[in-house]
């Protein structure tokens, strides 16, 4: 049978379009699809709630895919194995509390399984601002990135959800949009973004699960973006704060749905 251009053209307009209406009203919109971000949708949808996840760039993954200076392996300590191995990522042991992975492996099985589990990703698409009803976080304001990066004057469109994540990293972008904006001030000791300090993967891989929570009403925060808000250190190439702080936020929104 002879392949119509034409055709093809209109299956992808016509999914494309459905998905991202299915989109617009959700219970949790994560913004930034690194392994904290899709590791919280991933525990929601196992769990029967509706996450949309808004990644700026093309790829998903944020800074797993390199590892350590581009070597692709991945650091994980015991508590977090038991994520990995949730997701089926192969683990190899070294000393005590010191596992490797494949960070290649890892970030494409966690995307994999974070989309089979329900959780609609949306690539190239930036958050511009949020909806505030009352002083609560209750959406978000999405554009194209190739709109954002050509600084093209065109308006965007909102999308509604009950809890927003920030999951933009070290950048924590929808955290300082707040401030900016907003005029709420966040749990923090300044009431702003303090900003993360230098790194200590001890204290950081601790202190990135204790800040992993609400900052203002209806907006949470989650892998680095939660030491880069309140304040603690960054840890380097080692992602399992990064995955609990993910499980750890999903649980609390659990039991708020």
């Amino acid at each position: 049978m002879q392949l119509d251009e034409i055709k093809i053209s209109k299956i992808i307009i016509d999914t494309y379009r459905d998905k991202l209406v299915s989109a617009l009203d959700v219970d949790v919109a994560i913004v930034g699809a690194g392994p904290a971000g899709m590791i919280c949708g991933y525990y929601l949808a196992k769990h029967g709630k509706r996450v949309a996840i808004f990644e700026r760039k093309l790829s998903v993954g944020g800074g797993m895919w390199g590892g350590g200076i581009m070597f692709n392996e991945i650091v994980v300590q015991e508590k977090a194995k038991g994520i990995l191995d949730d997701m089926g990522v192969r683990t190899l042991k070294h000393e005590k509390n010191y596992y490797t992975a494949d960070s290649i492996e890892a970030v494409s099985t966690i995307c994999s399984k974070t989309i089979k589990a329900g959780v609609k990703i949306f690539n190239l698409m930036s958050v511009e601002d949020v909806m505030i009803r009352k002083n609560k976080i209750c959406g978000l304001v999405i554009n194209w990135t190739a709109v954002e990066m050509a600084k093209l004057h065109v308006d965007p469109i909102t999308m509604a959800a009950r809890f927003v994540v920030d999951a933009t990293g070290h950048a924590a972008e929808i955290a300082r949009l707040v401030e900016r904006k907003s005029g709420l001030k966040l749990k923090t000791k300044s009431g702003k973004v303090m900003g993360e300090q230098s790194m200590w993967a001890h204290v950081g891989e601790e202190t990135i699960i204790k800040n992993s929570k609400e900052i203002v009403p209806g907006l949470y925060t989650c892998g680095m973006c939660a030491n880069a808000v309140v304040g603690g250190p960054r840890m380097g190439p080692i992602f399992g704060g990064m995955l609990l702080s993910g499980k750890k936020v999903a649980e609390e929104l659990g039991r708020r749905l």
